[in-house]
Protein backbone atom coordinates (compact mmCIF):
# COMPACT_ATOMS: atom_id res chain seq x y z
CA UNK A 1 0.00 0.00 0.00
CA UNK A 2 1.73 3.45 -0.73
CA UNK A 3 0.49 5.79 2.13
CA UNK A 4 0.68 9.54 1.57
CA UNK A 5 0.35 12.16 4.15
CA UNK A 6 -1.31 14.84 2.50
CA UNK A 7 -3.09 15.50 -0.90
CA UNK A 8 -0.16 17.15 -2.39
CA UNK A 9 1.87 14.48 -2.17
CA UNK A 10 -0.49 12.09 -4.02
CA UNK A 11 0.16 10.79 -7.13
CA UNK A 12 -1.14 8.56 -9.70
CA UNK A 13 -1.13 8.33 -13.21
CA UNK A 14 -4.14 5.76 -13.17
CA UNK A 15 -7.80 6.93 -12.21
CA UNK A 16 -8.91 6.53 -9.17
CA UNK A 17 -12.39 5.18 -7.19
CA UNK A 18 -12.20 7.05 -3.80
CA UNK A 19 -14.06 6.64 -0.48
CA UNK A 20 -13.57 9.34 2.31
CA UNK A 21 -14.13 8.65 5.94
CA UNK A 22 -12.36 8.24 9.45
CA UNK A 23 -12.60 5.27 9.26
CA UNK A 24 -12.17 4.76 12.89
CA UNK A 25 -12.55 1.08 14.18
CA UNK A 26 -12.04 -0.32 11.32
CA UNK A 27 -14.75 -2.81 11.81
CA UNK A 28 -16.94 -5.22 9.64
CA UNK A 29 -19.49 -1.99 8.53
CA UNK A 30 -15.99 -0.26 7.08
CA UNK A 31 -15.14 -3.47 5.48
CA UNK A 32 -18.41 -3.46 3.45
CA UNK A 33 -17.68 0.02 2.31
CA UNK A 34 -14.16 -1.46 0.92
CA UNK A 35 -15.37 -4.14 -0.33
CA UNK A 36 -17.69 -1.68 -2.27
CA UNK A 37 -14.08 0.26 -3.23
CA UNK A 38 -12.22 -3.01 -4.12
CA UNK A 39 -15.00 -4.07 -6.89
CA UNK A 40 -15.25 -1.10 -9.00
CA UNK A 41 -11.82 -0.84 -8.82
CA UNK A 42 -11.64 -4.15 -10.42
CA UNK A 43 -14.20 -3.78 -12.87
CA UNK A 44 -13.54 -0.53 -13.84
CA UNK A 45 -9.52 -1.24 -13.97
CA UNK A 46 -9.05 1.99 -11.52
CA UNK A 47 -7.04 2.21 -8.53
CA UNK A 48 -8.30 1.99 -5.04
CA UNK A 49 -8.13 5.18 -2.70
CA UNK A 50 -9.01 6.28 0.80
CA UNK A 51 -8.93 9.32 1.97
CA UNK A 52 -8.78 10.16 5.62
CA UNK A 53 -7.88 13.20 8.15
CA UNK A 54 -6.19 13.31 10.64
CA UNK A 55 -6.60 15.01 13.50
CA UNK A 56 -9.75 13.92 14.12
CA UNK A 57 -12.01 16.98 12.08
CA UNK A 58 -13.77 17.14 15.55
CA UNK A 59 -10.84 17.37 17.73
CA UNK A 60 -9.99 20.54 15.37
CA UNK A 61 -13.44 22.17 15.38
CA UNK A 62 -14.86 21.44 18.18
CA UNK A 63 -12.18 22.21 20.54
CA UNK A 64 -13.97 20.99 23.88
CA UNK A 65 -14.46 17.95 21.99
CA UNK A 66 -13.18 14.85 23.84
CA UNK A 67 -13.75 12.34 21.65
CA UNK A 68 -11.47 9.01 22.00
CA UNK A 69 -10.54 7.22 18.72
CA UNK A 70 -10.80 3.14 18.35
CA UNK A 71 -8.02 2.76 16.64
CA UNK A 72 -4.56 5.41 16.59
CA UNK A 73 -3.56 6.37 12.91
CA UNK A 74 -0.93 3.69 12.65
CA UNK A 75 -3.29 1.23 13.65
CA UNK A 76 -5.72 2.34 10.98
CA UNK A 77 -3.31 2.50 8.63
CA UNK A 78 -2.23 -0.96 9.32
CA UNK A 79 -5.40 -2.75 8.73
CA UNK A 80 -5.95 -0.43 5.83
CA UNK A 81 -2.83 -2.02 4.55
CA UNK A 82 -3.75 -5.63 5.51
CA UNK A 83 -6.88 -4.78 3.03
CA UNK A 84 -5.38 -4.68 0.03
CA UNK A 85 -5.77 -0.90 -0.52
CA UNK A 86 -3.63 0.34 -3.32
CA UNK A 87 -3.24 3.71 -1.53
CA UNK A 88 -4.21 5.53 1.61
CA UNK A 89 -3.66 9.32 1.85
CA UNK A 90 -3.62 10.53 5.88
CA UNK A 91 -4.32 14.41 4.89
CA UNK A 92 -3.81 17.16 7.97
CA UNK A 93 -7.16 18.57 8.88
CA UNK A 94 -6.93 21.76 9.86
CA UNK A 95 -9.23 24.83 9.92
CA UNK A 96 -8.00 26.16 6.45
CA UNK A 97 -8.78 22.64 5.01
CA UNK A 98 -12.37 23.07 6.28
CA UNK A 99 -12.69 26.32 4.39
CA UNK A 100 -12.21 25.08 1.22
CA UNK A 101 -15.72 25.79 -0.73
CA UNK A 102 -17.45 23.29 -2.45
CA UNK A 103 -16.00 23.60 -6.04
CA UNK A 104 -12.61 23.93 -4.48
CA UNK A 105 -12.86 20.36 -2.67
CA UNK A 106 -14.14 18.65 -5.76
CA UNK A 107 -12.53 20.86 -8.85
CA UNK A 108 -9.12 21.07 -7.56
CA UNK A 109 -8.74 18.36 -4.94
CA UNK A 110 -10.48 15.22 -5.82
CA UNK A 111 -10.70 15.66 -9.54
CA UNK A 112 -7.14 17.22 -10.57
CA UNK A 113 -5.08 15.59 -7.48
CA UNK A 114 -6.47 12.32 -6.59
CA UNK A 115 -7.92 12.27 -10.98
CA UNK A 116 -11.22 10.14 -9.51
CA UNK A 117 -13.62 8.28 -11.92
CA UNK A 118 -15.73 6.95 -9.47
CA UNK A 119 -16.14 8.08 -5.80
CA UNK A 120 -18.80 6.24 -3.02
CA UNK A 121 -19.61 8.24 -0.30
CA UNK A 122 -22.55 8.12 2.57
CA UNK A 123 -26.01 9.34 1.27
CA UNK A 124 -25.69 11.96 4.33
CA UNK A 125 -22.06 13.39 3.74
CA UNK A 126 -21.65 16.78 3.57
CA UNK A 127 -18.43 18.85 2.53
CA UNK A 128 -17.71 21.94 1.46
CA UNK A 129 -17.29 25.39 3.51
CA UNK A 130 -19.91 25.16 6.47
CA UNK A 131 -20.71 22.00 5.14
CA UNK A 132 -22.83 23.44 2.52
CA UNK A 133 -22.98 20.66 -0.33
CA UNK A 134 -24.73 17.53 -0.21
CA UNK A 135 -24.52 14.09 -2.08
CA UNK A 136 -26.98 15.33 -4.64
CA UNK A 137 -24.32 18.33 -5.47
CA UNK A 138 -21.83 16.26 -5.51
CA UNK A 139 -23.52 14.05 -8.46
CA UNK A 140 -23.85 17.21 -10.00
CA UNK A 141 -20.16 18.10 -10.14
CA UNK A 142 -19.94 14.43 -11.38
CA UNK A 143 -21.90 15.45 -14.55
CA UNK A 144 -19.57 18.22 -15.04
CA UNK A 145 -16.17 16.89 -14.41
CA UNK A 146 -16.47 13.37 -15.66
CA UNK A 147 -16.99 11.17 -12.34
CA UNK A 148 -19.47 9.14 -11.25
CA UNK A 149 -20.93 9.04 -7.53
CA UNK A 150 -22.26 5.97 -5.97
CA UNK A 151 -24.39 6.13 -2.49
CA UNK A 152 -23.76 3.86 0.73
CA UNK A 153 -27.15 3.33 1.79
CA UNK A 154 -28.87 4.32 4.96
CA UNK A 155 -28.49 0.75 5.89
CA UNK A 156 -25.05 0.60 5.47
CA UNK A 157 -24.02 4.12 7.34
CA UNK A 158 -26.14 3.27 10.58
CA UNK A 159 -24.30 0.05 10.40
CA UNK A 160 -21.11 1.61 10.39
CA UNK A 161 -22.24 4.68 13.06
CA UNK A 162 -23.88 2.21 15.42
CA UNK A 163 -21.53 0.05 15.24
CA UNK A 164 -18.88 2.40 16.04
CA UNK A 165 -20.84 3.85 18.69
CA UNK A 166 -21.44 -0.16 20.01
CA UNK A 167 -17.59 -0.81 20.07
CA UNK A 168 -16.71 2.61 22.01
CA UNK A 169 -19.72 1.94 25.11
CA UNK A 170 -18.16 -1.75 25.37
CA UNK A 171 -14.58 -0.64 25.24
CA UNK A 172 -15.63 1.88 28.34
CA UNK A 173 -17.60 -0.58 30.32
CA UNK A 174 -14.94 -3.07 29.89
CA UNK A 175 -16.76 -5.28 27.73
CA UNK A 176 -14.25 -6.31 25.52
CA UNK A 177 -15.87 -9.28 24.35
CA UNK A 178 -18.96 -7.45 23.00
CA UNK A 179 -16.32 -5.06 21.44
CA UNK A 180 -13.85 -7.33 19.49
CA UNK A 181 -16.95 -9.31 18.36
CA UNK A 182 -18.34 -5.62 16.75
CA UNK A 183 -14.40 -5.19 15.23
CA UNK A 184 -14.30 -8.27 13.63
CA UNK A 185 -10.75 -8.21 15.32
CA UNK A 186 -9.14 -7.77 18.62
CA UNK A 187 -8.78 -4.72 20.40
CA UNK A 188 -5.18 -3.42 20.31
CA UNK A 189 -3.53 -1.56 22.86
CA UNK A 190 0.34 -0.10 21.37
CA UNK A 191 3.10 1.47 22.88
CA UNK A 192 6.50 1.16 24.79
CA UNK A 193 7.16 -0.93 27.90
CA UNK A 194 9.01 1.45 30.91
CA UNK A 195 9.77 0.66 34.00
CA UNK A 196 7.14 1.31 37.00
CA UNK A 197 8.05 1.01 40.99
CA UNK A 198 8.68 -3.52 40.35
CA UNK A 199 6.20 -4.47 43.13
CA UNK A 200 5.29 -7.16 41.19
CA UNK A 201 8.63 -8.38 41.20
CA UNK A 202 8.63 -8.96 44.61
CA UNK A 203 5.38 -10.96 44.74
CA UNK A 204 6.06 -13.26 41.72
CA UNK A 205 4.08 -11.13 39.19
CA UNK A 206 6.01 -8.84 37.24
CA UNK A 207 4.60 -6.50 34.85
CA UNK A 208 5.65 -4.35 31.96
CA UNK A 209 4.23 -1.18 32.38
CA UNK A 210 3.23 0.10 28.79
CA UNK A 211 3.67 3.78 27.78
CA UNK A 212 0.59 4.83 25.17
CA UNK A 213 1.60 8.24 23.46
CA UNK A 214 -1.53 8.96 21.89
CA UNK A 215 -3.68 10.75 24.46
CA UNK A 216 -6.65 10.22 22.30
CA UNK A 217 -6.63 6.85 22.06
CA UNK A 218 -9.40 5.01 23.97
CA UNK A 219 -8.63 2.71 26.94
CA UNK A 220 -10.75 -0.07 28.60
CA UNK A 221 -12.20 0.76 31.64
CA UNK A 222 -10.07 -0.43 34.85
CA UNK A 223 -9.68 -3.70 35.70
CA UNK A 224 -8.29 -7.11 34.80
CA UNK A 225 -8.20 -8.67 31.49
CA UNK A 226 -7.04 -11.44 30.32
CA UNK A 227 -4.66 -10.19 26.93
CA UNK A 228 -1.93 -11.50 24.43
CA UNK A 229 1.25 -9.53 23.75
CA UNK A 230 3.56 -9.45 21.13
CA UNK A 231 7.22 -8.53 21.51
CA UNK A 232 9.97 -8.79 19.24
CA UNK A 233 8.21 -10.85 17.04
CA UNK A 234 7.38 -13.08 19.74
CA UNK A 235 3.53 -13.25 20.82
CA UNK A 236 2.84 -14.45 24.67
CA UNK A 237 0.25 -15.00 26.67
CA UNK A 238 -0.72 -12.57 30.14
CA UNK A 239 -3.31 -10.64 32.02
CA UNK A 240 -3.00 -6.78 31.89
CA UNK A 241 -4.22 -4.37 35.29
CA UNK A 242 -5.31 -0.78 34.22
CA UNK A 243 -5.86 0.98 37.07
CA UNK A 244 -4.12 2.89 40.27
CA UNK A 245 -2.64 -0.25 42.53
CA UNK A 246 -5.01 0.67 45.24
CA UNK A 247 -3.53 -1.82 47.33
CA UNK A 248 0.07 -0.02 47.10
CA UNK A 249 -1.66 3.34 47.41
CA UNK A 250 -1.20 3.98 43.88
CA UNK A 251 -2.34 7.73 42.63
CA UNK A 252 -2.13 7.64 38.83
CA UNK A 253 -3.58 5.14 36.54
CA UNK A 254 -1.24 2.80 34.55
CA UNK A 255 -1.79 0.22 32.03
CA UNK A 256 1.08 -3.08 33.13
CA UNK A 257 0.78 -6.78 31.63
CA UNK A 258 2.22 -9.43 33.59
CA UNK A 259 3.41 -12.25 31.04
CA UNK A 260 3.03 -15.79 31.72
CA UNK A 261 6.43 -18.04 31.23
CA UNK A 262 8.29 -14.94 29.65
CA UNK A 263 11.80 -13.39 31.49
CA UNK A 264 13.22 -11.12 29.48
CA UNK A 265 14.48 -7.75 30.05
CA UNK A 266 12.07 -5.68 27.33
CA UNK A 267 12.62 -1.81 28.57
CA UNK A 268 11.92 0.20 25.87
CA UNK A 269 10.55 -1.80 23.53
CA UNK A 270 7.64 -1.56 21.65
CA UNK A 271 4.74 -3.80 22.82
CA UNK A 272 1.37 -4.58 21.09
CA UNK A 273 -1.51 -6.10 23.09
CA UNK A 274 -4.91 -7.58 22.02
CA UNK A 275 -7.21 -7.21 24.65
CA UNK A 276 -9.39 -10.34 24.73
CA UNK A 277 -11.78 -10.57 27.89
CA UNK A 278 -12.29 -8.51 31.56
CA UNK A 279 -11.87 -10.65 34.65
CA UNK A 280 -12.95 -8.56 37.01
CA UNK A 281 -12.87 -4.65 38.27
CA UNK A 282 -9.51 -3.45 40.20
CA UNK A 283 -9.88 -3.92 44.37
CA UNK A 284 -7.83 -2.84 47.23
CA UNK A 285 -6.87 -5.44 49.09
CA UNK A 286 -6.09 -5.50 52.89
CA UNK A 287 -2.41 -6.67 52.42
CA UNK A 288 -0.05 -7.61 49.65
CA UNK A 289 -0.73 -11.27 50.92
CA UNK A 290 -3.90 -11.34 49.57
CA UNK A 291 -3.61 -9.26 46.58
CA UNK A 292 -0.54 -12.19 45.16
CA UNK A 293 -3.60 -14.76 46.47
CA UNK A 294 -6.57 -13.04 43.64
CA UNK A 295 -3.46 -12.84 41.11
CA UNK A 296 -2.93 -16.38 41.45
CA UNK A 297 -6.78 -17.10 40.89
CA UNK A 298 -6.86 -14.12 38.09
CA UNK A 299 -3.83 -16.34 36.18
CA UNK A 300 -5.61 -19.51 36.58
CA UNK A 301 -8.85 -18.34 34.90
CA UNK A 302 -6.69 -16.58 32.13
CA UNK A 303 -4.69 -19.91 31.53
CA UNK A 304 -8.36 -21.87 31.67
CA UNK A 305 -9.82 -19.21 28.81
CA UNK A 306 -6.37 -19.81 26.88
CA UNK A 307 -6.63 -23.28 26.95
CA UNK A 308 -10.62 -23.45 25.88
CA UNK A 309 -10.39 -20.90 23.25
CA UNK A 310 -6.63 -21.55 21.75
Amino acid sequence: MNTFYSISEFKSKKPTVLTIGTFDGMHIGHQKILDKVFKVAADKKLASLVLTFFPHPRMVLQKESDIKLIHTIDERKAILEESGLESLIIHPFSKEFSRLTATEFVRDILVKKLNIKHIIIGYDHRFGRNRTANIEDLKDFGELYGFTVEEISVQDINEVAVSSTKIRKAINEGDLMTANKYLGSQFELNGVITRGKGIGKTINFPTANIQIKEDYKIIPKNGVYIARALINGKELRGMMNIGSNPTVNGETNSIEIHLFDFNEDVYNKEISVKVLKRIRDEQKFDSIAFLQNQLVKDQQEAINYFNKNE
